[in-house]
């Protein structure tokens, strides 16, 4: 009789060595990689930065700060910064809401979530305003309409057009009526700068909401957005819980109101400097 397991292969340490052995993984630290938000690529931190902040895989726009974003498009040293001292305080004495602009102020390394000045794009002058997304993610309270409206004021002075771009959460409850009275303030400011006859574009990034699309995000001659960006007044989880109903595939990207006529256009990030340039010579030339 044969003796079971007579054929069954002999064990060999050596080859069963590379089955079982445990090979170490390379140890990357978190601070070099990020992982994307929209298709999972894990991307180094420097290639990303080197791509504009651009996934290189799926194009996801990553939130850029304020500063960053005027490295990118406006000439190298022509961006002057105007109105900096102005900065929000605690007017209805909201409880914590002085320690939550401490705190924004050290995470974003700015005084308020809104940097304006001039600058140049290609040797065109004009006005800016750069709103912050690391300072309570672009909130609108006194002192960002404040230094809007003084940044459509001036330019109406030296008869500039103004080149904005938005991001924000709406405006800032701490502040209540007072951060909603800026809407029809910057909105007034805007009027005055329109009726001379003076261009205004906005480019709108991801997000912009609340109180700043309800006035002067969507007032612009010519209004912009970023790929993908979150555009709309309520969020889409409050208006489907509000009217009971599943929202489009979507609803309130920047692809979906390009199609519904409240975006002209939808630009790349790296090539809006070259946009933008564009669009101030044709004004330049109307002039």
């Amino acid at each position: 009789m044969l003796r079971k397991g007579l054929f069954k292969k002999p064990s060999n340490e050596l080859e069963n060595f590379s089955k079982h052995a445990k090979v170490a993984s390379p140890i990357v630290p978190d601070e070099m990689c990020i992982p994307c938000p929209s298709c999972k690529s894990t991307l180094f931190v420097s290639e990303l930065a080197d791509n504009g902040n651009i996934c290189a895989f799926c194009g996801h726009h990553f939130r850029l700060n304020a500063r960053q974003r005027a490295h990118m498009v406006f000439d190298e040293n022509s961006f002057h910064e105007m109105f900096g001292d102005i900065s929000a305080s605690n007017p209805l004495e909201f409880p914590d809401y002085d320690k939550k602009l401490k705190n924004a102020r050290l995470e974003s390394a700015e005084k308020e979530a809104v940097i304006c000045g001039t600058a140049e794009i290609n040797g065109l002058k004009c006005a800016v305003f750069i709103m912050e997304p690391y300072f309570m993610m672009g909130s609108m309270g006194t002192a960002v309409g404040e230094k809007i409206t003084s940044m459509f004021e001036y330019a109406l002075q030296q008869k500039l057009p103004v080149i904005g771009f938005t991001v924000s959460g709406g405006a800032r409850m701490q502040e209540g009526i007072l951060s909603l009275m800026q809407m029809a303030k910057v909105s007034g400011a805007v009027k005055r700068h329109s009726d001379a006859g003076l261009l205004y574009i906005a480019i709108l990034t991801d997000p912009t909401t609340g109180g700043v699309v309800a006035s002067f995000a969507m007032e612009a001659d010519i209004i912009l957005a970023e790929p993908g960006a979150l555009i709309g007044f309520a969020g889409p989880r409050v208006i489907e819980q509000t009217i009971r109903q599943k929202l489009p595939e979507g609803f309130q990207r920047a692809e979906f109101l390009l199609q519904k006529g409240f975006v002209d256009a939808i630009v790349d990030r790296r090539v809006q400097r070259d946009y933008l340039a564009g669009i101030l010579s044709l004004h330049g030339e109307a002039k």
